[in-house]
């Protein structure tokens, strides 16, 4: 009688590095779940657009009203001040996002305080010398502007915030030239246009944006660059006045 032997199952030895091979084969495959926005960021970024359509709104409003004006009367007043808002405009939409920003109430209401000077309107007295002077008041404003704005780059801002410390320029001179150039092209309105209204507008815009240097220079502050900066530049907005 032939007998008949079974064959023994012999185990593999298992490699270096593929001994959970095996066993990995069995697990189910985790997938990484899609990493969701930051939210911060995302109000963020809504509430910069939300700010930058408010104030491309408001300023072709007081563009139209300046165009209207000269539809019926044929007197360009304040021509330049809608030049200098058009391209603020532009810079609200290309400017750069803040390191840090203030989150004190009292900053953003004196930012937003300062677009009063929107609802100056051409209405009111038009003597010649104040229409020629008012213009020249307006071209040397929204020279310095203009030149504040391209030492600026993308660094600008409405709310006090930290976009970096600039030094070359305008700002050589002066640490805030564009309130400069604000009160500047702003006065160079009133007086093409004197009205009671005007003047009270002029008063409180001003007031606003004083108020707004100096909450931007306690943000800044905290930079070690700013402090040297002050120490170099005396003046914020008005060479040997203040």
């Amino acid at each position: 009688m032939r007998t008949f032997s079974r064959p023994l199952l012999t185990q593999q030895p298992t490699l270096p590095g593929h001994q959970d091979d095996a066993m990995d084969q069995d697990k189910p495959v985790r997938q990484d779940k899609p990493v969701a926005p930051d939210k911060p960021a995302r109000l963020d970024k809504l509430l910069r657009i939300a700010v930058n359509l408010i104030s491309a709104a408001i300023a072709a409003f007081f563009a139209r009203a300046t165009v209207l004006f000269y539809l019926h009367t044929h007197r360009l007043i304040g021509g330049l001040f809608v030049i200098e808002q058009l391209w603020l405009v532009i810079a609200f939409l290309i400017r750069r996002p803040r390191r840090t920003v203030s989150h004190r109430p009292v900053d953003w209401l004196v930012a937003f305080g300062a677009a009063v000077a929107l609802l100056l309107r051409p209405e009111g007295i038009h003597p010649a010398w104040g229409v020629t002077s008012g213009f020249a008041l307006q071209l040397a404003g929204l020279s310095v502007s203009i030149i504040s704005l391209l030492a600026l780059g993308r660094s600008f801002g409405y709310v006090a915030a930290d976009r970096g410390v600039k030094t070359r320029g305008p700002y050589a001179l002066v640490r805030h030239p564009i309130y400069t150039s604000y009160l500047l092209m702003q006065l160079g309105y009133v007086l093409q246009a004197i009205s009671v209204r005007n003047i009270l507008i002029l008063l409180a815009a001003t007031a606003c944006n004083m108020s707004r240097a100096i909450a931007e220079e306690r943000v800044l502050s905290e930079t070690p660059a700013y402090p040297a900066y002050q120490r170099r530049v005396r003046w914020r907005m008005i060479p040997y006045l203040w």
